[in-house]
Formats: C-alpha cells, sequence, structure tokens
C-alpha cells in the first residue's frame, strides 16, 4: 500500500501553480522551457544576494523551487558583483537562449512579474535593493 505525504503533493501544487502562471504570463507552449527560466532566474537572483538575504527570499519559495534555488550553489562565489543588466541577460540567455519562445529582458521581467505576485512585497523589495541599479531597473516595482 502506498501513503502519500500531503506535503509532498502540496510542494508539487505550489510549484505547477508558479510554472503555470509564468508560462501564461509567457505565452509560451511549453511549461518545462517556463521551468528552465525560472530556475534560471532564480539562480541568477540568488547569487547576487549575501547569505542572510538569500536565506529570507529562499523561505518563501515552494519547497521544490527551493531545492532547485541552492542546486549548485558556491557560497564562496557569491555575492557575485555584475552591474549591468546585458550581463545578467546574457547569463540566462546562456541557459535559455536555445528555447524557440525565449525573447531576451521580456521574458525575464515576466519572470520577475510572477516573483512579484508569489514573493511578500517587503521581501521583494528588500531582494531588489541589494540588486546594482541595472538590475532593479529590469525588475518591476511590486
Amino acid at each position: 500500500m502506498t501513503r502519500t505525504v500531503h506535503v509532498f503533493d502540496r510542494t508539487v501544487h505550489e510549484a505547477h501553480d508558479w510554472v503555470n502562471e509564468l508560462t501564461g504570463r509567457l505565452g509560451w507552449s511549453s511549461e518545462r522551457d517556463a521551468l528552465r527560466l525560472l530556475r534560471t532566474v532564480l539562480c541568477k537572483i540568488r547569487d547576487h544576494l549575501p547569505v542572510n538575504e538569500m536565506a529570507q527570499f529562499s523561505a518563501q519559495l515552494p519547497i521544490m523551487l527551493r531545492g532547485m534555488f541552492f542546486e549548485g550553489w558556491q557560497p564562496k562565489k557569491t555575492p557575485v558583483q555584475e552591474r549591468h543588466a546585458k550581463d545578467f541577460i546574457a547569463a540566462i540567455e546562456e541557459q535559455v537562449g536555445d528555447v524557440l519562445d525565449y525573447r531576451g529582458a521580456m521574458d525575464i521581467t515576466a519572470t520577475f512579474t510572477v516573483i512579484n505576485a508569489r514573493i511578500s512585497r517587503g521581501e521583494v523589495e528588500d531582494v531588489r535593493a541589494n540588486l546594482p541599479q541595472e538590475l532593479r531597473d529590469l525588475w518591476p516595482e511590486p
């Protein structure tokens, strides 16, 4: 007999909600590609944050997305000192540039909009305050 652990079901459902919202905002046909973009943007945000802010931000992510957020993290290499939006966008493009629907900054901004909708306003403001001005300009205010 298989038993269900409801916390796993709930976090899978919450992660699906994030991906489905992003897929809709992007107008993409592939949830897999939308998840790839979301994961990439979250990890790029992570790499710009001091550890305490990173922990506070990640605490509001669904458990499944939180695992992706920390996957591959190398604390000694963070926070990065990247200051220009073009470098941030280029780093994301390295990971998702082969997605047929990908449109660069427009899709990254859509990802930020989903984060704004799903993370508390105060936490989004704290995260944005830790980013260089050019990245804050790319990320709409909550």
